[in-house]
This record gives structure tokens, C-alpha cells and sequence, in this order.
């Protein structure tokens, strides 16, 4: 009894084999595949990881050895080939700021543009959107500075937004609005300011006398509005003196 029982069983993993055993197969294929394949795609990035490296650090020695023809060459492959990697982004804030100290400030700002253009919120292009402002406040493209700074998200940069901001306003003689930036980035309440509240105050102490009018008024009008029963009580005051 027990031997057919274990032929019964025999022949009726035969069957299933017989019909399912080509699926099993065909699983076990294409989970080889797939881990050959993840282990392919892995060694890929890694590679594709190094070789990007190599050419940022490539990019990063030639700007400090001052060859400019080498650091653009190195500087364009990783920029065609490598895009997918952080490097390019960190090439392009090297390559801008060699540009800068070579009197190039237009390709300085087309290199953190680019920056900026691909990944505007990630935290190398708050970086950039900085960077560029400055450029363009070096351009006298104040305008440029405010439609590039006023879309900006909140962020540990932004004292420093609004203090290029209140400098882009005071170039287009905007000087209220440029008083309203210079006391939002004096308004930072970080435990270590981003920006330098002294230089901010003493650009506020150089806006127009207008401004500073306008500000006296701001405060008279909210003093009356305040506590309007203080005014009355001072004019009786004085009633009652005189008599």
C-alpha cells in the first residue's frame, strides 16, 4: 500500500511537472536575468559615478592651475555625457566663478542659468539662483535679479534673496520696496544670521530721505491708530493745565 502510494506521488509530480515545469524554468531564467542584470546596471552607475568624478576633478585642477582651454574641455564632456550625475552642477559653479575672475560674467551667468534652469529647487540650485543674482546685479540687470529672486522658495538662503532683492530695487529706484527686502533679510532669526545685519542697516541708513519720511508716517499713523483714547487724555491734559 505504501509503495503504490509513493508511485501515485511520483507519477503526479511527473504530471505537474509535466505541465508546469516550463514556467518554472522560465522564472528561474528571468530571475538570473534580472539579477545579472541589476548587477550589470549597478557596476554601470558606479562607473559612470568614477568617470564623472574624474573629470569634475580634472575641471576643478585645471581652474586652479589657470588653464582655462582645459578646464572647458573637461567641462563640456562631463556637461554632454554626464548630466545624470551631480557633477556637472558642481563643475558649473567652479567654471562660473573662474569665469568671473576672468572678467566673463556673461558665461559665468550662463553656467549657473543652467544650473538653475534643470534643478532650481534642489539645494545646488538655490546655490546658483544666488550666485546668478549677483551676476546679474553686476550687469545692472536689476530687473533680471527680481523676476529671478521673487519666485524663489523659503530656505536657509533666503535673508540673502531679500538682500539682493532690496539691492536690484534700489537700482530701479524702487526704494520702498528695497527697504521692505533689507528688513525681511535683517529679520533672520537663525542662532548664526546668514546675512550681515550692520552692512544691511547701513544700506536702510543710505536709502533717500523719502523712504525714511515714509517710515516716520508709517509710525505716526500707527501710534494714532493704536490707542486713540491716549491722544484725547494728552489734549485734556493740556486743557487742564492752561486753565
Amino acid at each position: 500500500m505504501d509503495d503504490l502510494s509513493e508511485k501515485e506521488q511520483i507519477d503526479e509530480m511527473r504530471a505537474w511537472w509535466s505541465e508546469y515545469g516550463n514556467y518554472v524554468l522560465g522564472g528561474i531564467v528571468v530571475g538570473i536575468g534580472l539579477m545579472v542584470g541589476i548587477g550589470q546596471y549597478r557596476s554601470q552607475t558606479a562607473n559612470t559615478q568614477i568617470e564623472a568624478s574624474v573629470l569634475y576633478e580634472a575641471v576643478f585642477e585645471a581652474v586652479a592651475a589657470d588653464k582655462t582651454d582645459e578646464a572647458e574641455t573637461a567641462a563640456a564632456d562631463l556637461y554632454a555625457n554626464y548630466e545624470s550625475t551631480v557633477y556637472p552642477s558642481q563643475a558649473r559653479l567652479v567654471m562660473a566663478r573662474h569665469y568671473m575672475d576672468k572678467s566673463r560674467d556673461q558665461d559665468a551667468a550662463d553656467a549657473l542659468r543652467a544650473i538653475v534652469d534643470k534643478d532650481p529647487d534642489s539645494e545646488m540650485g538655490l546655490v546658483a539662483r544666488l550666485r546668478l543674482a549677483k551676476v546679474l546685479l553686476y550687469q545692472n540687470k536689476a530687473q533680471e535679479v527680481v523676476d529671478l529672486l521673487s519666485t524663489a522658495p523659503e530656505s536657509a538662503l533666503s535673508p540673502r534673496y531679500n538682500e539682493a532683492l532690496g539691492d536690484a530695487y534700489v537700482s530701479l529706484g524702487k526704494y520702498a520696496d528695497a527697504r521692505d527686502a533689507y528688513f525681511l533679510a535683517m529679520a533672520d532669526s537663525a542662532t548664526m544670521p546668514t546675512v550681515d545685519r550692520v552692512l544691511v542697516q547701513m544700506k536702510v541708513d543710505d536709502l533717500p530721505d523719502v523712504v525714511r519720511e515714509d517710515v516716520l508716517q508709517e509710525e505716526a499713523i500707527e501710534g494714532s491708530t493704536a490707542d486713540p483714547d491716549v491722544g484725547e487724555q494728552e489734549a485734556d491734559d493740556g486743557e487742564e493745565t492752561s486753565e
